[in-house]
């Protein structure tokens, strides 16, 4: 009888499947990432609504806290989780790890680490440019940029250490895993959509280039990236869908909390939390980005991309445009769609300026090649977004 040979398993693989034998269930730094975004999304979403209603009157508001419980939750699990795989992890866990400046730990726990830190650092620096230059007239001040820096990459490394463990788990743990990939993947699509909320936010130029532009450079990245890495028929839906649920509930449920301006002038006054607006229609490109994928997945990356942002392009110019005029008519004054609020900042006389549109560009052919770049932003949106995904499913460490 023949002789069996035994061929020895290289190191790397078969550290790669003890890995994926233990991932059998969430992880408790995963939850805490969850946790932590959760909260900085909240939070943020709650400034907002503080500075247009409240005024910022301290730094120790509510809204100020949820943000920096996420940064200090996301620091404080993260250097926990690094500095136990380094000295006291078995060998298999510093294997399945990667090494920076002596530390070992996943690569999320890296990225969210840094962001986490970068967040808390904001917030001296916010402290200090208000007392020192006042109220911020826009959103991307100097310490805000600094503190949306640390927030996208404590969202992003939260996404990395979920993809890592999913990409090792298998069965009910992957299914589990994938659900809280979409739900994160969901709330940085939501930072993003506030962080460029001066324009997607800005219902009086949805007839405009520049709205279409601003929402090709945010979306399609998080919603083809997160696609990408979940590997969901439907993600990008699912992802556009979760985000037009959260902020309708936030539009519902923050004017039902007392409130009152602690800052002047007061031109409007404000008897209740002031939401943020109705969500953009996301769906319908989600829904036509997730069929382009499914249809030419065979096809070449660039191709898949270019079609993937024309139909988002498509979708959203054909439902947010006539969507836009109903915004503008009296049935939109309404709690349901939220075109009745208005900061304290706001002079009665200037609401109808609220129900007009504005043209940002100011002759067709400047609108048109807008257009273009618009379609251009939103193809190579749709691509590094595709790349991002790529990347996020090969991620085990």
């Amino acid at each position: 009888m023949a002789e069996s040979a035994r061929i020895a398993m290289p190191a790397s693989v078969a550290t790669r499947q003890q890995v994926s034998a233990q991932v059998t269930d969430v992880p408790w730094y995963v939850w805490s990432a969850v946790l932590a975004v959760t909260s900085t999304t909240v939070g943020l979403y709650w400034d907002i609504s503080w500075h247009t209603g409240i005024g910022r009157d301290t730094f120790w508001t509510p809204a100020h806290m949820a943000i920096q419980f996420g940064a200090v939750l996301t620091g404080l699990s993260c250097a926990y989780l690094i500095l136990h795989t380094t000295f006291a992890g078995d060998a298999a866990a510093k294997e399945a790890s990667v090494r920076i400046w002596g530390f070992c730990g996943p690569l999320g726990a890296f990225i969210a680490a840094w962001g986490g830190f970068a967040m808390l650092t904001s917030a001296p620096f916010d402290n200090w440019w208000h007392d020192s230059f006042g109220l911020d007239i826009k959103i991307l001040s100097p310490p805000h940029v600094l503190l949306v820096i640390g927030i996208f990459f404590m969202g992003f490394g939260g996404l990395v250490l979920i993809a890592g463990r999913m990409n090792c788990a298998e069965g009910a743990a992957k299914s589990r895993l994938n659900h809280l990939l979409l739900y994160v993947g969901s709330l940085l699509l939501s930072l993003l959509m506030m962080l460029a909320y001066e324009y997607v936010g800005d219902q009086t130029i949805m007839h405009s280039a520049i709205f279409y532009r601003a929402l090709g450079l945010v979306a399609p990245l998080v919603l083809l990236g997160i696609a990408r890495a979940s590997q969901h028929r439907w993600a990008a839906t699912i992802l556009a869908t979760i985000y037009m649920v959260t902020w309708i509930a936030g539009l519902w449920i923050f004017p039902l909390f007392p409130a009152e301006p602690k800052l002047g002038p007061v031109f409007t006054q404000v008897t209740h939390m002031v939401p943020l607006g109705f969500p953009v229609l996301l769906v319908p490109g989600a829904i036509a980005m997730d069929w382009v994928l499914a249809r030419f997945r065979d096809s070449r990356k660039i191709v898949q991309a270019g079609m993937a942002g024309i139909g988002f392009m498509v979708a959203s110019v054909a439902f947010n445009w006539p969507w836009a005029n109903f915004l503008m008519t009296p049935a939109a004054r309404t709690w349901t769609f939220g075109m009745n609020y208005f900061g304290y900042f706001m002079r009665p006389s200037e609401y109808h300026l609220a129900w007009e549109f504005s043209a940002y560009e100011k002759t067709r052919a400047e609108f048109w090649i807008g257009m273009g770049i618009a379609l251009l932003a939103t193809i190579i949106s749709a691509r590094v977004g595709m790349l991002w995904g790529d990347w996020m499913s090969r991620v085990k460490r």
